[in-house]
This record gives C-alpha cells, structure tokens and sequence, in this order.
C-alpha cells in the first residue's frame, strides 16, 4: 500500500466485510483491509476510527488493529512516539468504554497492556490505570479487563520480552500489588495469582478472599459468577502449594474449601450438574496442592484426610462427568505412594482406594434400557477406558486379588443382580485379571466357571463383557492348562456369533500369546479359523490381533513345522490377494476387495515371528526394496513413514547388532555392500524428506535412521574413505533445525 487510505474508504470496506451479500466482494475487502493493517498506515488510520466511534464493526477494526500493530509492529513506531500512543490509547479507553461492546474492551485492553510492557518509561502502570479509571463505575469493566490481562501477557510470547524487561515488569506490578487487591474481582484476582505476586499474608488478612467463598456458598448465585469464584480459588490453591512461602494463604483456603462440602451436597440435590463441577475443582485442586502435607503428616494439619473425603463424595456423583475431574489426582497420589513404598502410608490410604474402585465400578454401569453390546466410539466408552486404566495403576495399594474377590463375592451374595450392575462389575475385574497371581485357586476358578456357563439368554452385553474377562485371565490360564479346551470352545462359539466375533478374536490372540506352547497341539484348528475369517463378524483390527497371536504359536513349534505352518498361514492371505488379481473388481477400502486388508495380515504374521534377516539380505529383491523404501520416505502419511523408517532403521541396525553371532560377519558385509551402492542416495532421499515434505512431529523416526547411519558409518571405518560422515551429520543439524523451528 502506497499511501494512506481516507477514512471514508476504510468504513466502506469495512461495511462490504460485514454486510454485503457477495461472497467475492466480501473476500476483497477482507484482502484489502488486511493489507492496510499491514501497512505502517494502520497506526494513524486506526486512531482516526477510534476517535470518531462511528459504529460497533468500525469500532472493533480499529480497536483490533491498533492491538495487532501493538504487539507484532511495535518496532515501526519510533521511541518519541511512544507517549503520543500511550495518551491517546487511554482516552479512548476514557471515551469509549463506558458504552463499548465487551468485545471492543477486550481489544483495547489488551492493546494498552501489550504498550505497558513494551514501552520502558512507563513506570507502574497498573497504579496509573487505577488511578484513571477506578473512581468511575462506568469505567470499572475496562480496568477489570486491563488489570486481568495485563499479568497474562507478562508471559506472552508475541510481545518477546526480554528477561530483563519481564523481570522489571514484575517487580513493577509486585509493587502495585497492594493497591490493586483493594480492586480486583474473582476472575482477575486468579489473573495475579497465577503470576505468582501476590503476598500471602495480604491476601489472608483482607476480606476479599471471604467473597469468592461467599459466592460459591449462595446456592443463588448465578453460574458464570460461580465459575468466575471456582478459578479464583483454584488459582490461589495453585498458588498455596508453596507452603513455606503462602502459609497464612493456605490455612486460610483449607478452612474455606473445607466449609463447601454443605453447598456441593445442595447442588447435588439441586442436580445443578455446572455447580458440582465447580466445587469437584476446588476439591481436586485443594487435594494436589496439599498432596505432599498429607504423605508428611496424614490426618494432621493441612494433611487432613477429609480432603479425601469430599473428593470421594464427589466420585460418588451420579454424573461420571463430575468423578473424572478427579482421576489426575489420584494417579499422583498413587504414584508417590509407589515411590515411597511404606507399608504405613498404604494402609492409611487403602479404605480410600477401596471406596475410589467400589464408586467406579457404579459409574461404570450401562443403562439398563441398554440394548446391543458395549459401545465402543461414544463418550461413555472412552470413560469407561480412563476407568480401567486408573484401576490398574491404583489397584497396587489394594491388592488385586482383593478387588477381584471382593467385587465376585458383590455378585454372589446379591440376589437377583441386574445385568447392568452383573457386567460392570465384570468389566472393572477384567482390569485387574493380569494382576493376579497365577497360583490363586479359590476366586478366579469359581468367576471362569461362571462365565463359561453364561446362559445363551443372558444379556448380550454381560456376554460380551465376560469374553473380555476370559482373555484378560490368559496368564492364569497358562498356569492352569486343563481349563483350556473349556476356554477355547467358548471363544469358538463366540467367534459365530455376530456380536461376540470381534471381541472373541481378541480374547483368543491374549490367550495364544499367553499359552504358546499349549496352543501348538491346536494350531491345525487355529488355520481353520484363520481360513473362515472372512465369513465370520470380525473387524480387521481384531483378525489382525488374531494372526499376531497364532505367529506368535509357531516360535514355540519344532523347525520343520515351524516352516510348514508358517507357509500355511501366509497361503491363506497371498490366496486371497491372488483372487483379486484375477476377480479384477473395483476397490472399496475396508471390504473384501481392499488388497491393504491382506497385506496388513501378512506384515502381522511377519512382524511376529523370527527374524531371519540372512534370508532377505541375500534376496535378489533387496536392492529394489531398497529403492522402494526410498521412494517412500518422502510419504506424508504417519503410518506408512514410519513403516518405512522402521524397515531403513532395521535394515542399517542388522549390520551393527548382536556382534557375537556367528553370523555377524556375513551380515555386515552384506549391508556394506547396499550401503557402498545406496547410501549416498538414502542420505539425500533422508536429507529431501526433512526439509520438503515431512512435517516436524515425523522426524522422530527419521531420526533413528540417521542415528543407525552414524553408528553403522563408525562401526565400518569409512569415514576416511568419503564424505559420508559429513552428510550424515549435516542431516543431523538439518533435522535439529527443522525441530527447532516447529
């Protein structure tokens, strides 16, 4: 842009952004308005238009651009126009907030923010601001908006402070500090306390941090005041973990967070959903703020155990919604326990646990107007999977076998148990079988009984649930081979039912992972199953798991079957690719005419059974699968490049790994001889990949293959012979620059 546009001219761009119906003239004036704020005549232009207030879309242009020019083109304006900036920045503020969308507020807000930051000379801004505009009630929302914002962009990393700038910056607002909380509201008190310069002892003794309190107490306040009140405290809590800095503070927050249990409990009644969640916040931040004073001193001081109290009252809950808000805290809690490993601190935390699973094995409950088996893709599932995977990393504390024994014995003193609360009872031990030793032989025997006679009648999903649990007790199974014929005709007849095949395939890859060796007398059987695959109800994802779990049978199996049923298994899928050769029908990705669907299942037998890399290396296909992978590694696709970057990793590692083997050598020389060939070309494709089409959170793998080429390149002694050390490391440095700068 040449020269500076009228006014008029922006207004009428301006208008056609908002208000023409022409998709095209709309698409130019945007164009053109973006280049004006471009332009170093955005500054004036942008005064003009808040000087006149002509209307709201002008208003916020203007307001927009002059925070856009603020804060990525400080540096057009020079040093003595820095004080004009500022004083017309704060009488349009004084002028126009009073009746201002809050959207315009925002903008200038932060636009006088970002100038306080940057400009030097302007020494204590927030009393300044207050000063201006705190005698004014009119006024009031713009100085709340200003004073939240302005400890927020301290840390913003599109102003690029400097560290002695920020440093100055803070020490300047710390000496503000008494004056504002005089001021500040709930959302913007949580503002300073996350920029950690609040004293605590001020805060402690003033009134204002009853008024958060207050709030969250009145079952009348409004939600978005009762929000504002919740971060508030959560920001202080965060705050107060710094004990030995913020001990008044804390003592203060523990009597106040303490007093909410009456009021969680009216919103529980009220089944006001967004005000238990609030105070499931507060619990939750109370409890890891003062997590390490209770390992110190457990149910002394600040270590009070009621804190576990109301957090349990909260996982309680009846909307599974309210529980999770919880689950990061108990992970940690069960970490440092781990750490610690005191059989003390795990019998004083144990009821805890107990009570925690007993509350989760009810959250875990399906409708009992549920039809069909567990859904898998909905909200409801993916909790239920956060669920299982907290029990596993707590069930520690408990014992596994307690758990396991303790929700049997639930279902089998209870008459007439409900399916819903049958199956989530199921599904909570399922997360636990692995756990269990596989010597215990009172409980597992009485629930795989039980669940191999389930009766046809019974609930699809308890069904469907109990096959999970079968595959999930395959290392108990192991231990116990005469239950296994049971346990296989049980999945067998799973495996034909349209709902339980998938589910049934999975259970019977754990238990031929599991049970290697006494599945090999089955294995003909197992060939069978993988022959009818296509005509049972099984997902590709769970045919594949198959297959990984019978691959995993033959390394258990004596050579000459080895190589038999190995070429069995493989006969199956090239088959039915061969089929399609010849079929010739159209592809639909997914269906029995997807090739990928065959392929997948072999690159799952191979991944899983021994590796014969001798075989390959001395393959007259090596030098094209080479050129192949090379061709490939330029795939901006995640699963395919990282197939092929693993093949490339595995390829340079075979010359270099398990340097005792007798046939090291042979090996050696047999990638030598690729890499006098190839290497240079799988540099430079490497090399390409990097900077022109891969993204950054890609490299990774192809990082592995640079490191496998440096050390192969050392291991061969052939730096001397050429410069393919230094394109190595120039690779290197070219991958730590595309990192760096993502």
């Amino acid at each position: 842009m040449d020269s500076a546009p009228s006014t008029e001219t922006v207004v009428q761009a301006i208008q056609t952004l908002y208000h023409n119906p022409d998709p095209a003239c709309k698409e130019r004036a945007s164009a053109w308005l973006g280049e004006l704020q471009r332009s170093v005549f955005a500054w004036e232009v942008a005064d003009q238009l808040l000087r006149n207030g002509q209307d709201l879309e002008t208003s916020y242009f203007a307001a927009q651009t002059m925070r856009t020019k603020i804060q990525y083109a400080f540096h057009e304006l020079p040093q003595s126009a820095h004080q004009s900036l500022k004083e017309s920045l704060l009488n349009h503020a004084q002028n126009l907030v009073s009746n201002a969308s809050p959207v315009i507020i925002t903008q200038l807000a932060l636009a006088l923010a970002d100038l306080a930051l940057q400009v030097a000379g302007w020494k204590c801004p927030a009393k300044e601001l207050i000063e201006k505009f705190g005698n004014t009630v009119g006024n009031l929302p713009f100085l709340l908006e200003v004073l939240t914002v302005l400890p927020e962009e301290v840390n913003s990393r599109s102003l690029r402070l400097g560290a002695n700038r920020r440093g100055e910056v803070i020490e300047e607002l710390a000496e503000s500090c008494d004056l504002v909380i005089q001021l500040l509201v709930y959302r913007c008190l949580g503002s300073w306390f996350n920029l950690g310069v609040i004293q605590g002892e001020a805060v402690a003794t003033s009134q204002l941090l009853n008024a958060p309190f207050q709030a969250m107490h009145n079952p009348e306040t409004v939600s978005s005041v009762h929000e504002a009140a919740c971060d508030c405290i959560c920001s202080a809590l965060y705050v107060a973990e710094d004990i030995t800095r913020y001990e008044s503070l804390a003592n203060c927050l523990f009597q106040g967070v303490i007093s909410l249990s009456e009021p969680y409990h009216v919103s529980v009644a009220q089944e006001d959903i967004d005000k238990s969640l609030n105070y499931c916040r507060v619990f939750t931040e109370l409890a890891e703020s003062f997590l390490e004073l209770m390992m110190a001193a457990p149910g002394q001081g600040l270590g009070d155990l009621r804190i576990l109290d109301l957090l349990l009252a909260c996982v309680g809950h009846c909307q599974y919604e309210v529980a999770e808000i919880t689950f990061n805290f108990w992970y940690r809690l069960s970490e440092v326990l781990y750490k610690r490993d005191s059989t003390n601190l795990n019998t004083i935390f144990k009821p805890y646990f107990q009570r925690l699973i007993n509350s989760l094995s009810v959250h875990c409950q399906m409708d009992e107007d549920h039809e069909g088996v567990p859904d898998e893709t909905d909200d409801f599932a993916d909790f239920r999977i956060r669920v299982s995977e907290l029990i596993k990393d707590v069930v520690f504390i408990v014992g596994s076998i307690n758990v396991f024994t303790q929700l049997f014995r639930n279902l089998a003193e209870t008459p007439n148990t409900t399916w819903d609360v049958t199956e989530a009872h199921m599904y909570v031990m399922s997360a636990v079988a692995k756990n269990l030793m596989p010597d215990e032989s009172e409980v597992v025997p009485q629930v795989l009984q039980a669940v191999l006679n389930l009766p046809q009648d019974a609930h699809i999903a308890v069904r469907y649930t109990g096959t999970q649990l079968v595959g999930e007790l395959c290392e108990w199974i192991d231990r116990h081979p005469d239950t296994l014929d049971s346990v296989l005709n049980f999945l067998l007849a799973g495996l034909q039912h349209p709902k339980l095949g998938s589910v049934s395939a999975t259970s019977l890859q754990n238990i031929c992972a599991a049970c290697r060796e006494q599945m090999a007398r089955h294995f003909k059987g197992l060939l069978q199953i993988v022959e009818a695959l296509d005509n049972l109800h099984i997902s590709n994802e769970a045919a594949v798991g198959l297959l990984k779990g019978i691959s995993l049978i033959l390394t258990k199996m004596p050579h000459d079957q080895l190589a038999v049923g190995l070429r069995a298994l493989c006969q199956i899928q090239a088959d039915r690719l061969s089929q399609l050769i010849v079929q010739n029908e159209s592809v639909k990705e997914g269906t029995r005419t997807d090739p990928t669907i065959f392929l997948d299942r072999l690159a799952s037998i191979f991944r899983f059974v021994q590796r014969c890399p001798l075989v390959i290396l001395h393959s007259e296909m090596i030098d094209a699968i080479l050129e192949c992978a090379m061709a490939a590694s330029t795939l901006d696709h995640r699963d395919a490049n990282a197939s092929v970057m693993k093949f490339l990793r595995d390829l340079v590692h075979t010359a270099i790994a398990n340097d005792c083997d007798d046939d090291y050598q042979v090996r050696r020389d047999m990638v030598e001889k690729l890499m006098v060939v190839r290497g240079p070309q799988l540099v430079q494709s490497l090399m390409s990949a990097t900077v022109f089409y891969l993204p950054s959170y890609m490299l990774p793998d192809v990082a592995d293959v640079v490191f496998e080429l440096m050390r192969y390149n050392r291991a061969a002694n052939s730096v001397c012979e050429d410069d393919g050390m230094a394109r190595i490391l120039k690779l290197g440095r070219t991958l730590r620059m595309s990192t760096a700068n993502c």
